[in-house]
């Protein structure tokens, strides 16, 4: 890797080493236009024959192939970062045509019978999309192994917080139905899916121990495995209250994975009353279900409104209405001292911090979550943003190694700062990047918009459906237009700019508008926009801003 006065020099090695490969690459898919065209010829006399020489000259071209992607892979891995700090890496000669495919062969041919050449660790959102781009690129047969601690293949986690927990009359979610890639329209990618494709599937044992020297991951039932490329796609694991204040104690529930959701509904099942600890996403979706089973609900969180992270307090106060409306008890502002047990060992009740005793036979935890990265500590954290280093190409300090989605600290580029982004768009953004960046000679970085949602009561019945979209950044000034029947929408503004905004309940064309406003961060006129009388005039006035911006 070169960098400060050698960075011209590089340039020119980069363009000249590229443009030599891309020379090969043409005369190679020339050569196979020609073997293709004799092959469809030779239909009579000689065919045995002529079908070996196919073959060898086929195995050439591959190997050929080979050579090039890991060229470009050398690449790839021999830029600097640019954005906000630097990932260091051995500073060896920058790498040209033959010596890279000396030094990568060799490291691949090692790999190349019971070893994997890539391998996923992780079951999510994540590892689902990563395998699709691998297919996508012809490069996923024989070659991809994904581990994960779960007996099912990657899937949807959103719907575990809505749809699954639908009661039974209500057409609850299951699998197969959620496998990814439903949740962007792509194909379901079940179980036969990955076997049709060539991929190795690791099931309920997962990883508890790196050798990075040797390139080697260990698994719970102490299977070795050797990788050349490891992407890291491990999530977050849900926060937990400590065991000594009955964060253990039967009844009381987490949810991240569909063994948690199974045992969430089996308690919904006998519940009578439910208390929800937390006034997140988890929290505010978890007691829309529970209302949903007509259950005694009460919501928990120490915030002196929902979502305090996003919404306003005027928009809170609209949703905090809205759950009351149907039938939700909301106690913000409280601590909890502990968790106590009944007779029977379960759980009874949630003791407050004043001393006051809320009732329940079942208590579900939503109070945030953390980054697994164990036992990848070693391949380098961020201290500030929690998770994973990587640069622009979710590369991590250490070459071969790989993080995406929850656990990954990525340069945020549109607003300049490092980031984990806990969210189930940039899991499957983040790994598409990544495997693109691994498998081609892509080396623009990831250029994310954080953007969020929800969906609650949304089963059979619901007098009201929720549904918000929010994209950008919620900072500076908020205007609020609209009552919530059912519209509404937040707009952020900063110096002048209108950095975020959130609509409630748009139509798809309104929808589509927040992330071209989101990324634009046009300027606009506050006062106007206090004036609108109506959610589809905001809009419209900040359209107007957006097209203002690109004719100036």
């Amino acid at each position: 890797m070169v960098d400060g006065n050698g960075k011209n020099c590089h340039k020119v090695q980069v363009a000249a080493t590229r443009k030599t490969m891309e020379e090969r690459e043409r005369g190679w898919r020339r050569r196979g236009d020609e073997l293709t065209r004799i092959e469809e010829k030779k239909e009579n006399n000689g065919e045995s024959c002529h079908k070996v020489q196919v073959a060898a000259a086929r195995k050439v071209m591959e190997e050929h192939e080979l050579e090039r992607r890991l060229t470009m892979a050398a690449i790839s891995n021999s830029f600097t970062v640019k954005q906000g700090f630097f990932l260091a890496r051995p500073r060896t000669p920058f790498l040209t045509p033959s010596s890279a495919s000396v030094k990568f062969t060799r490291c691949y041919a090692a790999f190349a019978n019971e070893n994997r050449e890539y391998v996923i660790v992780g079951g999510g959102n994540s590892a689902g999309y990563a395998a699709r781009t691998f297919v996508e690129h012809g490069m996923a047969d024989g070659r991809l192994c994904i581990v994960t601690k779960e007996p099912y293949a990657p899937y949807e986690r959103p719907a575990l917080t809505k749809a699954y927990l639908f009661p039974p009359d209500k057409k609850p979610a299951r699998l197969p139905g959620f496998h990814t890639c439903v949740g962007s329209g792509g194909e379901r990618q079940t179980p036969e899916w990955y076997n049709e494709n060539g991929i190795e599937m690791l099931y309920e044992d997962p990883i508890k121990d790196i050798d990075i020297e040797r390139q080697t991951l260990t698994t719970s039932s102490g299977k070795l495995l050797k990788y050349g490329s490891l992407i890291i796609a491990t999530g977050c694991t849900a926060s937990r209250f400590p065991e000594k204040i009955g964060g253990n104690l039967p009844g009381v529930h987490y949810i991240r994975d569909v063994a948690d959701a199974d045992a969430l509904i089996l308690s919904l099942e006998k519940a009578k009353k439910v208390v929800v600890v937390g006034g997140g996403y988890i929290g505010m979706e978890v007691a829309a279900a529970a209302v949903g089973w007509k259950l005694d609900t009460t919501i928990i969180f120490p915030e002196d409104h929902l979502l305090q992270r996003l919404f306003t307090p005027s928009l809170a106060r609209r949703y905090e209405e809205l759950y009351q409306k149907n039938g939700v008890k909301i106690l913000k502002g409280a601590s909890i001292k502990n968790l106590e047990a009944g007779s029977n060992g379960q759980v009874a009740a949630v003791k407050l911090g004043d001393g006051s005793i809320v009732e329940a036979d079942m208590v579900i935890i939503g109070i945030g979550a953390k980054p697994a990265v164990s036992p990848f500590e070693r391949v380098g954290l961020h201290t500030d943003a929690g998770g994973i280093q990587v640069d622009g190409l979710f590369r991590t300090s250490t070459p071969g190694i790989f993080a995406v989605g929850d656990v990954a600290a990525f340069p945020l580029k549109i607003y300049n700062r490092i980031a984990r982004v806990e969210h189930v768009d940039h899991a499957r953004r983040s790994a598409q990047h990544c495997v693109k960046a691994l498998l081609s000679a892509q080396t623009h970085t990831y250029d994310y918009l954080p953007y969020f949602y929800s969906r609650v009561f949304e089963y059979e019945g619901s007098p009201r459906k929720v549904w918000w979209q929010f994209f950008g950044d919620n900072v500076g000034e908020t205007v609020e237009i609209g009552n919530f029947d059912p519209k509404i929408a937040t707009f952020w503004i900063e110096s002048g700019k209108l950095k975020g905004v959130l609509l409630e309940s748009g139509s798809p064309e309104e929808f589509q508008l927040l992330p071209k406003l989101a990324r634009s961060q046009p300027l606009i006129d506050k006062a106007k926009l206090q004036n609108a009388t109506s959610v589809e005039e905001a809009l419209e006035i900040a359209r107007g801003s957006l097209q203002g911006e690109a004719a100036v």
